[in-house]
C-alpha cells in the first residue's frame, strides 16, 4: 500500500468513526425523547434507526449529512428549522408537522441534553438585552414580516385578513367564523358605546377597527401600525363617505409612543409580542396616558403559562426578528406600575392551535402561488415556522391572554355575564354578510 493510499485509508476510517459515533449519539439523544409513535431515521450515514412503540402515524425522516446530525443534537431549536429550509433535513414518510408534534409532545416526558439546557440557560438570562426595540428597530422588525407580499396573506388568511388568534366557540367552526367571533369577543369586552373614541394599536389590515367602528356610532376609530403594506391596505378599506352610523375611521402609519390626545376605548391584539421585554413599562405607561379616567383597554397577546423563557432563536432570526412571548409574571407588573388595573384575565388555550392549522392547511394547499411569489426555501421556511407554532400551541406552554383593564374599578361590571349578553347582541346575520362582501373588497384592494 502506497504512502497515499494509506493516507485515504486513515481517513475513511476516521469518517467512519465519526459517523458511527454522531448515529450512537443521534440513537441515544431519540432514544430517551420518543417513547410513543412510530419514528424513523436514516442517518447520514444510510443507518436506518427506529424509536417509539409502533403506534400512531409513522413518521420518517432523513440526515443528508453527518454535520446536520450533530447540528440538531447540539441546537435543535435553531438549527432544525436551518436544516430543513436547506434541504438537509427531509421528511420521507408523514409531514413535517408529524414529526415536530412527536417531537414536542414527547419531549415533555424527557431531560434534554446537558448541551441543549447550557445553551437554554444563556438565552433566558440574555432575553432581556436581545428585545430593547426603540422606535427605529421595532419599524425595522415588523417590516420583516409584515411588509411581505400582500398577496401570500391573502392565500391563508381569512378574507378580513385576521392575523392572530381566532375565539372557536365549538372546535368545529370554521376559521372565517372563529375570526368573526374573535372580534365580537374583543368588543364585548370593551364595553363600546355610541361616541366612543377608539384607539386600536397594531391594527393590520384593519379589520377589527372596521369591526369596531360598526359599534360606535358617531365616535371615531384611529388605527396605527409600522407596516407600510398593512397601511396602504387598511387605509383602501376606509368608506369615503360616512352616513352617521359607523364611527369615522382612520389609520395611520405611526409609532404608538408618539400618540397623544385620549381615548375611552384601547385595544391591542397580536401587537405586544413585539413590544420587546425591556419596553413593557413604556408601552402600557403610554397606555395610561392615552386612556380617558372612565376608559377601558383589551390586551390580546401570545403568552406562556410557565414561567419566563426566551424566544425561539430561530424564529427570532427568521420570522418575528425582535419578538417575545412573555410570561403573565411579566405583564402584571409593568401594569401594576402604570396605574391601571387589571379588571379580567381570560386565557384562551387551543384556540391558537386551531387557527394555525387552518392556515397550514391552506398555505400548503396554495404552495405552488408561494413559491411563484418568492421560492421553495421560502416556502419550506414558512412551513416550519407554521407547524412548530401550531404543534408548540397543542404541546407546550403557549397560551394568549386576554387582559382586560381600567383605571378604576367601577368601570367594568363586577360579573362577567355582560361579555356572553354582548356578544349575543352583536352575533347577528349581518355579521356573517359582511365578512362574505368583505372578500369581494380584497379582490380589490389587494
Amino acid at each position: 500500500m502506497s504512502r497515499l493510499q494509506a493516507e485515504d485509508h486513515r481517513q475513511d476510517k476516521g469518517v467512519a468513526v465519526v459517523s458511527r459515533f454522531a448515529d450512537w449519539s443521534l440513537k441515544r439523544a431519540l432514544s430517551h425523547i420518543v417513547t410513543r409513535g412510530s419514528l424513523t431515521v436514516t442517518t447520514a450515514s444510510g443507518r436506518v434507526l427506529t424509536f417509539g412503540d409502533c403506534t400512531g402515524q409513522p413518521v420518517h425522516v432523513r440526515f443528508t449529512d453527518t454535520r446536520a446530525q450533530w447540528a440538531f443534537l447540539v441546537d435543535a431549536d435553531l438549527r432544525l428549522g436551518e436544516l430543513y429550509m436547506d434541504g438537509r433535513f427531509l421528511v420521507e414518510q408523514g409531514s413535517l408537522y408529524d414529526f415536530v408534534a412527536m417531537m414536542l409532545r414527547e419531549a415533555q416526558n424527557s431531560t434534554h441534553p446537558l448541551i441543549a439546557r447550557v445553551i437554554d440557560h444563556i438565552r433566558t438570562k440574555l432575553r432581556i438585552f436581545r428585545h430593547r426595540n426603540l422606535p427605529g428597530r421595532s419599524k425595522t422588525n415588523v417590516a420583516h414580516h409584515y411588509d411581505l407580499d400582500g398577496r401570500l396573506y391573502q392565500l391563508f388568511l381569512d378574507a378580513d385578513r385576521q392575523y392572530s388568534c381566532a375565539y372557536f366557540e365549538n372546535p368545529d367552526q370554521s376559521l372565517e367564523e372563529a375570526q368573526l367571533a374573535k372580534k365580537r369577543h374583543l368588543a364585548a369586552k370593551l364595553l363600546i358605546e355610541p361616541d366612543n373614541s377608539i384607539l386600536d394599536i397594531g391594527c393590520g389590515w384593519g379589520g377589527l377597527a372596521l369591526h369596531l367602528a360598526e359599534q360606535a356610532p358617531g365616535g371615531y376609530v384611529l388605527g396605527v401600525t409600522l407596516s407600510e403594506e398593512q397601511h396602504e391596505y387598511a387605509s383602501k378599506r376606509v368608506p369615503s363617505t360616512f352616513d352617521g352610523s359607523p364611527a369615522e375611521i382612520q389609520f395611520a402609519l405611526t409609532d404608538y409612543r408618539s400618540l397623544t390626545g385620549h381615548f375611552d376605548r384601547i385595544v391591542s391584539v397580536g401587537m405586544f409580542e413585539h413590544v420587546g421585554l425591556a419596553s413593557y413599562r413604556t408601552f402600557f405607561r403610554k397606555c395610561a396616558e392615552l386612556l380617558e379616567d372612565d376608559g377601558v383597554m383589551v390586551l390580546h397577546t401570545i403568552g406562556c403559562s410557565a414561567t419566563p423563557g426566551f424566544t425561539t432563536p430561530w424564529l427570532d432570526k427568521y420570522i418575528f426578528p425582535g419578538g417575545y412571548i412573555p410570561a403573565l409574571s411579566e405583564i402584571v407588573p409593568e401594569i401594576e406600575a402604570a396605574g391601571l388595573s387589571i379588571t379580567d384575565v381570560e386565557v384562551l388555550r387551543l384556540h391558537y392551535a386551531w387557527t394555525l392549522a387552518s392556515w397550514r392547511e391552506r398555505f400548503m394547499a396554495r404552495w405552488a402561488e408561494v413559491a411563484e411569489l418568492y421560492d421553495e426555501r421560502f416556502c419550506r421556511m414558512w412551513e416550519y415556522y407554521l407547524s412548530t407554532a401550531e404543534a408548540a400551541f397543542r404541546y407546550e406552554d403557549l397560551v394568549v391572554f386576554q387582559i382586560q383593564m381600567s383605571k378604576r374599578n367601577d368601570v367594568v361590571p363586577v360579573t362577567r355575564d355582560y361579555i356572553a349578553r354582548n356578544e349575543a347582541s352583536r352575533a347577528s346575520k349581518s355579521d356573517i354578510e359582511r365578512s362574505v362582501e368583505r372578500k369581494a373588497d380584497d379582490v380589490l384592494v389587494g
